[in-house]
């Protein structure tokens, strides 16, 4: 599944360029985003998302496969699977940053394959998802690029500090809205109603058969 979507901050393109690749300074514009290891190239984390009562953890990995400083063009391809289960999610994000006015235009797309729990929504849901996620990011990421950045003097001598408590999971009902909870809440009814008829069904064959026997 192909997702596009466009932003803007209002920093000039360079500035914006070096604010996307700190992965640590953007990885809290990140719901349920854990950065455990950044070496400049390859990410290595964790992401917990809430489906319902269900809360599903992925850790994996994330590669800049291309930095083009030059273009403004970065390609990032990230890899998770389930901590207690067989779900998959791997993505392809290629984001181009273009200078607009006084600020810079971010355009990403992303190839999106998950597997799992979270695969059931669809399309749909999750393109109402990632709206919703990158409208968040960029106000999120606007307000950082907002906040005046520390003099390297200062950030040598004191290390940024990762965080203690573990972020919140981003929950995929509350985020996609209340049109889409419904939906969702629909075909869950759905499924559990068909799990109820099914069981219902085995149940009287199984009753059928015992009497048969007598």
């Amino acid at each position: 599944m192909e997702l596009h979507h466009e932003f803007t901050v209002p920093v000039p393109v360079d500035d914006a360029w070096h604010a996307l690749l700190d992965i640590e300074r953007v990885a809290p514009c990140l719901p349920g985003a854990v950065v455990e290891d950044y070496d400049g190239k390859t990410v290595t984390g964790s992401v917990k998302v809430r489906v319902g009562p269900v809360t599903v953890a992925y850790r994996g990995t994330a590669v800049f496969e291309e930095q083009d400083a030059a273009a403004h063009r970065m390609v990032l391809v990230a890899s998770g699977r389930e901590t207690r289960g067989q779900g998959t999610a791997r993505a392809t994000v290629t984001g181009t940053l273009t200078a607009r006015d006084s600020g810079t235009a971010v355009s990403v797309r992303t190839d999106l394959t998950v597997t799992g729990r979270p695969a059931q929504f669809g399309r749909g849901v999750l393109a109402e998802v990632g709206d919703r996620l990158v409208s968040q990011f960029a106000a999120c990421l606007a307000d950082r690029l907002a906040e005046q950045a520390p003099a390297p003097a200062a950030a040598e001598e004191q290390p940024r500090e990762r965080a203690e408590t573990e972020p919140e999971p981003l929950d995929l009902l509350r985020t996609a809205g209340l049109p889409v909870a419904k939906r969702a809440a629909g075909l869950a009814a759905a499924v559990a109603a068909l799990a109820w008829a099914v069981r219902r069904l085995l149940r009287g064959r199984r009753h059928r058969h015992a009497a048969r026997r007598r």
